[in-house]
């Protein structure tokens, strides 16, 4: 049911409205043509309820770059 993977998905994805705009996005780059567009939300959903929460990787990338110097134009 979608019910089940719109809360595995919201393991990794806390906010709602942040979940919804997201598959949103996701449905409309990931859909076939001559598919549903149900499966297509499902299999999104589905993707997020399988991969690593946002919060880790982003955490975990900037901790390895040295800090980067801005400088004008």
């Amino acid at each position: 049911m979608r019910s089940d993977l719109i809360f595995g998905a919201l393991t990794h994805v806390t906010n709602r409205y942040e979940l919804c705009q997201l598959a949103s996005k996701a449905t409309r780059k990931l859909h076939k043509p001559n598919t549903r567009v149900q499966d297509t939300t499902n299999e999104v959903l589905d993707r997020f309820k399988d991969t690593i929460p946002m919060d880790t990787t982003a955490e975990a990338s900037a901790e390895g770059l040295p800090p980067t110097e801005r400088r004008a134009a």
